[in-house]
């Protein structure tokens, strides 16, 4: 399993022992949400994704992560926060960290019960834990949820999510070292992360989060460079890289790990490396200067 690579230190004092105590009482909170699985999603999903597959019919398999277009949280416009999100408390804890991230997640999925196309579907969401953590970059809290879904035929897929809070970029903070990625895979798609695929996706997604496609937010309030490319998008054309060298083979393990954020402002780059036993496939990203931004692992049936 992929590990979060950051150094365990003293709580700081914006987040005390009182504070984390408090927040740490949303482990063990639960929702359940139901959802139909329609084609359209799934339609405008493989046009985002530039292929050319055959329109969805009733029946269909829902392709590994497009269970991610379903299940969508849609707060009243009301109730968003600045950052176009939720506001903080609810079923995730109301961490009191300005940034809020997808750091990663591990996903299985049952052969014998897929999602189809025409599914009543429900999913059962959990917190598992919230644990607070401080590195180079300032304090973080990670909050781990898991996800089940089912259709009628019982339990479609499995999927631990991990969402990271973090603070405001400290002055003078020296931010983490990059780690250098290979750059020769058989496996290789280059991206343009242009502010069109990120609103498409955005909007698959129903995410309202401004650092996609709020220039001015995201480079202002948050102190990014550019427009940042959804995790969950990267993490999908990892697996539709997959998908493209080894069609029709089921997808039964997959996880993903953020590992540096990466902006609209250059083309990237997804690639697989095909292991010995045939099953297993080694995936990262990088950006246009070579930096590992997204690592994964994904499984053949």
């Amino acid at each position: 399993m992929i590990q979060h690579p950051m150094e365990q230190q003293a709580m700081p004092a914006a987040l005390d022992a009182a504070a984390l105590q408090r927040l740490r009482a949303w482990t063990g909170r639960s929702e359940e949400v139901h959802d139909d699985i329609t084609a359209a999603p799934l339609r405008g999903w493989s046009a985002t994704l530039d292929r050319t597959d055959a329109p969805p019919r009733p029946g269909d398999a829902v392709p590994p992560l497009g269970h991610w277009l379903y299940f969508l949280p849609q707060a009243p416009q009301g109730e968003l926060g600045a950052d176009g999100h939720p506001r903080r408390g609810g079923f995730l804890p109301p961490v009191p960290l300005p940034r809020r991230m997808w750091a990663g997640g591990r996903l299985a999925w049952q052969a014998d019960t897929p999602l189809r196309v025409g599914d009543a579907a429900r999913r059962v969401s959990r917190i598992e834990s919230v644990s607070h953590k401080s590195g180079r970059s300032g304090e973080m809290v990670f909050v781990l949820v898991k996800h089940d879904v089912h259709n009628a035929r019982g339990l479609a897929l499995t999927e631990e999510h991990d969402i990271v809070y973090r603070g405001a970029p400290l002055p003078g903070a020296t931010p983490p070292a990059p780690q250098a990625a290979e750059q020769q895979a058989p496996w290789r798609r280059e991206i343009v992360p242009d502010p069109v695929l990120l609103f498409r996706y955005s909007a698959l997604t129903f995410n309202g989060h401004r650092i996609h496609y709020d220039r001015r937010y995201v480079t202002e309030v948050e102190g990014y460079p550019g427009l940042v490319v959804h995790g969950p998008l990267i993490a999908t054309l990892l697996v539709d890289l997959a998908r493209r060298h080894a069609p029709g083979r089921f997808v039964r393990r997959f996880e993903f790990r953020a590992v540096r954020p990466t902006f609209d402002l250059h083309p990237f780059f997804v690639n697989g490396q095909p292991l010995a036993d045939g099953r297993g496939v080694r995936l990262w990203a990088h950006d246009h200067e070579g930096w590992l931004t997204v690592q994964g692992a994904l499984e053949f049936e």
